[in-house]
């Protein structure tokens, strides 16, 4: 039988709360100096948020708020105001990065988002509706989320909030208790309540090395057109797979990566590298710039009736 100790005292509630206000406060304090107010240049609408990430100005921001804009207006939150030089953005991502024409003073350290779990505590600093450095708090309530890019490609990788975002706080940061910055504030869901999204820190990181080595994010292309199909069950019996569903490919770009790999219209594609081919968002989202000149395994149904396999070698896309 169980024993219970009668001497044990519960903890007030005020000292919990007490807690959980001193580390939100605390986290603030600490990644709330890089947030900065970004407009567009020139007398265009719009506005968002953005943080720094170096001491030389360099700023993190949604693609989404820079636009097409090449010089935007920085404002910090101790009143300093300065320009700053578009460095690049990707659409896919809705990451964007700013060089400051001078220093911004605090900057913000991005965290390793792989070691979030859902609950953990997500605090957002930004400008929603013109209120600047505004905070909201909440938790994470979901991890590896997909959704739609401007673009049309699919984001992987997204963590769900219910920390409270409005337009405004679109490209300001999500922080941890921690005071690390866990993610780069993109989207909310009009309508709902307390969903929101971010793309995750080791997305934002992977997206700024690539604007600074490259001024774009390298991406492989093989030179197909497809769709997402049903797959026959002989075909999915014939591959010994369980998925319902593959890429039919449509057309074939002549003189392309998948042309000289001997892809045909019709072939099924099963998988890449050994990862399953569901759709057609399972080949973007395989086809990144690791793959670029690097020796790529495709699984296809042939046309001929025959599970084969293919070897490419994927170009840059332009």
């Amino acid at each position: 039988m169980g024993y219970m100790d009668k001497d044990i005292v519960p903890q007030k509630d005020g000292a919990l709360i007490d807690a959980y206000s001193q580390s939100i406060a605390a986290a603030v304090d600490t990644v709330g100096p890089a947030v900065s107010r970004i407009e567009r240049a020139g007398g265009r609408q719009g506005h968002g948020s953005g943080f720094a990430v170096s001491p030389d100005g360099l700023i993190i921001t949604n693609s989404h708020v820079v636009d097409d804009a090449k010089v935007v207006r920085i404002t910090t939150p101790d009143g300093f105001v300065t320009e700053g030089r578009v460095l690049g953005r990707d659409i896919d991502t809705d990451i964007a990065l700013i060089r400051a024409n001078a220093s911004t003073g605090a900057w913000a350290r991005l965290g390793d988002s792989q070691r979030l779990r859902r609950g953990h505590i997500a605090i957002a600093i930004g400008n929603p509706l013109g209120f600047e450095w505004t905070v909201t708090a909440g938790i994470v309530s979901a991890l590896g989320r997909s959704m739609r890019a401007a673009s049309g490609r699919l984001m992987d990788d997204v963590i769900q909030t219910d920390a409270a975002l409005n337009p405004g706080n679109s490209g300001g940061p999500l922080v941890s208790s921690g005071g690390e910055v866990i993610g780069v504030n993109t989207a909310v869901i009009q309508g709902a309540q307390s969903i929101a999204f971010a793309v995750a820190s080791n997305t934002a990181n992977f997206v700024v090395s690539e604007l600074l080595r490259y001024g774009q994010v390298r991406r492989a292309f093989i030179g197909i057109a497809g769709d997402t199909i049903v797959l026959p069950r002989r075909v999915a019996l014939a591959a010994g797979t369980v998925q319902t569903t593959s890429v039919r490919v449509r057309r074939v770009e002549r003189e392309g990566p998948a042309a000289k790999g001997g892809l045909q219209e019709g072939d099924y594609i099963l998988a890449i590298d050994g990862s399953p081919v569901g759709g057609v968002d399972d080949i973007v989202r395989l086809m990144d710039g690791s793959r670029i000149g690097r020796e790529t395994e495709i699984l296809v149904f042939s046309v001929a009736g025959r599970i084969e396999k293919k070897t490419l070698l994927p170009m840059p896309r332009s």
